[in-house]
């Protein structure tokens, strides 16, 4: 897990460098009304953080496999109303749940990451993939925000 958790807080630097500094119209301006612009994309990686830190810490008491429930991201995303959030607020929320998934990955031993997960496809895979997942969604999602 060391090379997650690195990479991990790789992207959330990266991440806070570049959001800190863009403009307020490079953040709110979407290329479609059914796009999410670079504001709301971190807010769907806030709901990511949220919604996996639980995954992450319930897995470790729950019943095996632990099933994974998908949630609704567009929903939440309008739900937030991220596109008029305060930039600075929600960096602060985005590095903080980062930073306590950060701790909870480095605490699992190789019992705890052999956990069995069940997808919502039927897939079954192990609490380390879903850890990995999740810094490769991230790292997605990144790219889209400050590449575009």
């Amino acid at each position: 897990m060391k090379n997650t958790t690195t990479k991990l807080e790789q992207l959330v630097h990266q991440g806070v460098e570049f959001l800190s500094k863009a403009t307020v119209l490079d953040l709110t301006t979407k290329s479609s009304p059914e796009k999410w612009s670079k504001k709301e994309i971190l807010g769907h990686l806030i709901d990511s953080g949220v919604n996996n830190l639980q995954r992450f810490t319930e897995i470790q008491f729950e019943n095996k496999p632990f099933k994974i429930v998908s949630y609704n991201q567009d929903e939440l995303v309008k739900a937030n109303d991220y596109q008029n959030a305060d930039i600075m607020e929600l960096l602060v929320f985005w590095k903080a749940i980062n930073n306590r998934i950060k701790i909870i990955m480095e605490k699992q031993t190789s019992e705890t990451l052999a956990y069995p997960i069940l997808l919502g496809n039927e897939e079954v895979k192990d609490l380390e993939f879903l850890m990995k997942d999740y810094v490769v969604h991230l790292e997605h999602h990144l790219h889209q925000i400050i590449d575009k």
